[in-house]
């Protein structure tokens, strides 16, 4: 009853030990390979070696190599119940088999083979690009980056090239044959590929990297946000925004929409603080306590010009505006609150009122 047929795998006759076999060649690959990377891991730390980078990555593809065994030997178990049928017989047998293609559990296993192949490669690229990389004090993290990412998409193209290679697979063909079918994804994916090329144009073009503070201008349903790049991707990049929220915005609006870039170009920033003061205020104590506390900030440039002007003869008094420079900080915002607390202890200190709008209402008994 247990050597009964439940399905077929390719030549093979699947039945209830064979899923017994399976379940347990599994399992035990699985607690196989925590044993043997905390076993590697251990023995690494106990003789001080660092197990960081290139370590840490060989060891994650030693530890993970238990699973290819494991595929072997679970194709090995089918043989319980199927003598005749060898493993060169399992790799021969036709999963899909047309005039044109034709697709084999060899070519399945090619695939997966080329697809480990690659994420080894990407790993090893990765660790080669940033220890020659970081030796340049000339190149930023955010440059380094770009190397890698462009390394990552021409070795992932190439490796999809050779695997259609390997398996005979006229690219022309298939091109030819789904002309129409690519018109219309096209238009339906339209921009979907204008992020593909945006986000090939930002790793490319460098303006924008990894840790730049930027400000998006907003449009008219939005408004404009001051992030942080934490990553670019093939469609898609993740800011980070004052608030500690990460957002997932699409390229185009970085290269379609104003940008300004805090880190890109000079450190310094002028900024503006604005105060209102009744009419008849005493202007000159009033320029010399806005200057006093922005000499007060730590953070505000004292070898910048810092200086009072007025604004503007408003409805409710007179605006004064205290100019200073300071870093291109994620914090100005502090920063200037911290000014403006300042402001108001030495206003008050010195009785100098902030006025507020007043509303006189008149009521007519006039019937």
């Amino acid at each position: 009853m247990l050597n009964k047929t439940i399905f077929n795998l390719g030549p093979f006759q699947i039945c209830f030990w064979n899923i017994v076999f399976l379940s347990l060649i599994f399992f035990s690959a699985f607690v196989l390979r925590r044993v043997f990377h905390r076993f590697l891991k251990n023995s690494l730390k106990k003789s001080n070696i660092s197990i960081e980078g290139r370590r840490l990555t060989w060891l994650k593809l030693v530890s993970q190599s238990v699973y290819l065994f494991a595929i072997y030997f679970a194709v090995l178990s089918f043989r319980y119940n199927n003598i005749d049928i060898s493993f060169n017989d399992f790799l021969d047998f036709k999963i899909i088999s047309l005039k044109a293609f034709s697709l084999t559990f060899y070519d399945i296993l090619v695939i997966i083979i080329v697809f480990i192949a690659t994420k080894m490669f990407v790993n090893v690229t990765k660790l080669y690009l940033s220890q020659k990389l970081k030796s340049n004090k000339r190149i930023d993290d955010g440059t380094e980056y770009i190397y890698i990412q462009i390394s990552k998409y021409i070795i992932y193209l190439f490796s999809f090239l050779f695997t259609c290679k390997i398996l005979a697979i006229d690219l022309s063909l298939i091109l030819t044959g789904s002309v129409g079918l690519l018109v219309g994804l096209g238009l339906g994916l339209q921009d979907v590929f204008k992020d593909l090329i945006a986000g090939v144009v930002l790793l490319l073009e460098g303006n924008i990297k990894i840790g730049d503070i930027v400000e998006i201008s907003g449009t008219s349903n939005q408004s404009s946000v001051v992030a942080k790049i934490l990553k670019i991707n093939a469609r898609t990049t993740q800011i980070e925004s004052r608030e500690g929220n990460v957002l997932i915005i699409p390229n185009t609006r970085l290269t379609q929409q104003q940008v300004e870039n805090w880190t890109h170009g000079s450190t310094l920033s002028r900024f503006t603080i604005e105060v209102v003061v009744e009419y008849g205020a005493n202007l000159e104590l009033i320029s010399k306590l806005l200057i006093d506390s922005a000499m007060s900030h730590p953070k505000v440039k004292k070898d910048q010009p810092i200086f009072t002007r007025m604004a503007n003869f408003s409805e409710n008094g007179l605006a004064i505006e205290l100019i200073f420079w300071a870093d291109q900080s994620w914090d100005i915002n502090n920063y200037k609150s911290d000014l403006r607390f300042e402001i108001y202890r030495l206003f008050s200190i010195h009785n100098i009122t902030i006025p507020y709008p007043k509303r006189s209402v008149e009521v007519s008994n006039k019937v």
